[in-house]
């Protein structure tokens, strides 16, 4: 039989447990009402930085082009168009997570900007310290729809070569029964074949990317229809950092503020825009209830200039017959690093002070008897450039102000 003390201490201990329990019961449920646990684990487990690398320079926060790749641009949202293009009606479609580089394609960036179609593949391998070896030539997707005269064109020399020492065109002549001669002699000699596309011959897979001796030299703008590759459809590309594409050193970066103020969307009807589009200018003023935006401050009449949030305000964008896409719309912003893609102000947070940008990308196509035509810029949002109060911004051209 337990004594008095033994019963006092026994009773003690369930008191303890009991509220324990009742604490450990609360805690939980704080966790899940309050989100202390996505908290710390958030804590714990450190944030992806969802922004791409950049740069305080004396010309304002900069995307660190010797980071900066297109295999690093991941899209935060789902989407699907379809348009005239080159080939009839294509399909373009995209998911929540993807790199652009596995649905944008070469003519989207077809821009002075850039200049990705000065670069051939020798270069682009170079300068990331590999090589071509165990490549294929269907790696490179273009070649699948080059034909005999497209390729004499784009690749110097290889018209004077023989049939038989090209394996690729020599299996490719062999199905018409032609085994001998120049590959140029034999363009005059059988017409039938000038119209005939490489890819449809042969499978492309079986051979080495260099079985066409120096098509690693020619440059990608040489090819046929070099547009409607894939950026991941040219080997090496979607990891070359921005760096290393020639035109990004003619960019203009003279005209710079800084942040002064982030305001939500209470703010209303406001008209000292500084964004907009190539097509309406960029001083299109908010003329709406939700005219979320960072106020800018500098020389000037530049001091008191919003530049409205493109996740609330829509202007128009585009040109040509694929100007009708996304109904001709596109978000309000700037486009302060060339015409490859357009900077919008999206997520503000005035308590912190804090402007996240992101990039919008657009569809271009070079369509035979019409020309080049270029959707607005609607494919987005992919994370862009963070700002804070004070910081400086790149407004680039044009310098116009409201």
């Amino acid at each position: 039989m337990k004594s008095n003390k033994e019963l006092l201490i026994h009773q003690n201990l369930l008191r303890h447990l009991i509220l324990l329990g009742l604490l450990g019961g609360l805690f939980i449920h704080s966790f899940v009402k309050y989100g202390i646990m996505n908290q710390i684990v958030g804590f714990i487990i450190p944030k992806a930085n969802s922004q791409v690398p950049a740069i305080k320079s004396s010309n304002g926060f900069m995307p660190d082009w010797s980071r900066l790749k297109f295999s690093d641009m991941i899209i935060s949202s789902d989407g699907q168009v379809t348009y005239p293009g080159t080939r009839g009606n294509e399909t373009r479609t995209w998911t929540a997570g993807q790199s652009i580089a596995e649905f944008m394609e070469l003519g989207d960036f077809e821009t002075d900007t850039l200049a990705i179609e000065k670069l051939n593949l020798s270069t682009i391998v170079k300068v990331q310290g590999r090589n071509l070896s165990g490549l294929r030539l269907s790696d490179f997707q273009l070649t699948q729809w080059q034909t005999l005269p497209n390729l004499v064109k784009a690749v110097p020399g290889l018209g004077n070569r023989s049939i038989s020492s090209v394996r690729p065109i020599g299996d490719f002549a062999r199905r018409f029964r032609i085994n001998r001669g120049t590959i140029i002699a034999d363009l005059s000699r059988y017409p039938r074949l000038r119209n005939v596309q490489l890819g449809r011959v042969i499978n492309l897979n079986n051979y080495p990317l260099t079985s066409i001796p120096n098509i690693q030299n020619a440059s990608i703008n040489r090819f046929a229809n070099w547009q409607d590759s894939k950026i991941i459809g040219v080997p090496g590309l979607s990891t070359l950092t921005w760096d290393n594409l020639p035109g990004l050193r003619t960019l203009d970066l003279s005209f710079v503020a800084k942040v002064d103020l982030p305001l939500r969307d209470i703010e209303a009807n406001r008209t000292r825009s500084i964004s907009g589009s190539y097509q309406d200018g960029f001083n299109v003023p908010c003329l709406q209830n939700n005219c979320a935006h960072a106020e800018m401050s500098s020389i000037g009449k530049t001091t008191g200039t919003q530049w409205m949030s493109g996740k609330f305000q829509k202007v128009n964008g585009g040109f040509g017959i694929l100007k009708a896409l996304n109904g001709g719309k596109e978000p309000t912003g700037r486009n302060p690093f060339g015409s490859a893609f357009k900077q919008v102000v999206w997520n503000i947070y005035e308590d912190s002070g804090k402007v996240e940008t992101t990039m919008f990308f657009r569809i271009c196509k070079t369509i035979p008897f019409i020309g080049r035509t270029c959707s607005p810029y609607f494919i987005g949002p992919v994370p862009f450039i963070v700002y804070r109060e004070k910081d400086p911004i790149v407004l680039g051209k044009p310098n116009s102000l409201p």
